[in-house]
């Protein structure tokens, strides 16, 4: 970590769905380490998977949602770097509405909505080669 710069680690356990029959369950984790400025600005985002077993992995920006069950709503986490680029955010952007799309059809079995998700990611970066 550079001078100057505070750093946050978020650290993340995943119960793997356990079999009747097993009283202990498997668990992996995914740890994020984010550097930030004396302004709390991001200047690096690292990340390690258990399963992974590549070892520190570096990003330019997150976006991390969570459902909170006492409250019922959803926490997001959204962050980026200084080096993040404006068109490296339209991609990003348009590949995380695609990952949703499919994640919304696994999720509940209805393809339309993956849809609904694919065709605005379409039209979104229609709209991005076009204003640049």
């Amino acid at each position: 970590m550079k001078a100057g710069t505070r750093g946050v680690m978020i650290s993340f356990a995943k119960n793997s769905i356990m079999s009747e029959d097993s009283k202990s369950g498997r668990h992996s984790f995914i740890q994020l380490n984010i550097a930030l400025d004396a302004n709390h600005i991001p200047e690096n985002i690292q990340w390690e998977a258990s399963d992974d077993g590549q070892g520190l992995h570096d990003a330019k920006a997150m976006l991390l949602g969570l459902w909170d069950t006492k409250q019922s709503n959803g926490i997001s986490i959204d962050l980026w770097t200084k080096e993040m680029t404006i068109p490296e955010m339209h991609i990003f952007f348009y590949q995380s509405l695609l990952s949703m799309s499919d994640t919304i059809v696994r999720a509940t079995q209805e393809p339309e909505l993956g849809e609904m998700f694919r065709n605005f990611a379409t039209s979104f970066m229609k709209k991005v080669n076009t204003s640049t």
